[in-house]
């Protein structure tokens, strides 16, 4: 199983309601998630809007991402949520992730 880790900024003045989408992700999304790979999967946001992401998948993230690509679902997703992050230069969120190297992990 790979570990992946990744960073994105949400914007500070749009904390509130990213937070609450994220108490109610549609069901078809976590499916979709589910189905290609993403295992595991936690989003950690600091006040300044500083997002972590890590989730385990059994291939690679590379993968994982294309996977979701693949979903319909995650194209309606991608676009409700693009007004909430900066530096993305009109791409989603999900085309602008990128993979933090692991220097560490203790089982």
């Amino acid at each position: 199983m790979k570990r992946v880790g990744f960073l994105l900024k949400v914007k500070p003045d749009k904390i509130a309601e990213y937070r609450e989408h994220h108490k109610a992700v549609w069901p078809e999304m976590l499916d979709a998630l589910r189905r290609t790979g993403w295992h595991n999967y936690s989003l950690y946001l600091h006040d300044d809007g500083l997002l972590f992401g890590y989730f385990e998948t059994p291939e690679s993230f590379q993968a994982a991402l294309e996977g979701m690509n693949q979903e319909a679902v995650n194209a309606r997703w991608q676009e409700l949520m693009a007004p909430y992050f900066e530096g993305l230069g009109g791409a989603h969120a999900d085309e602008s992730m990128v993979e933090l190297e692991e220097v560490f992990h203790l089982d």
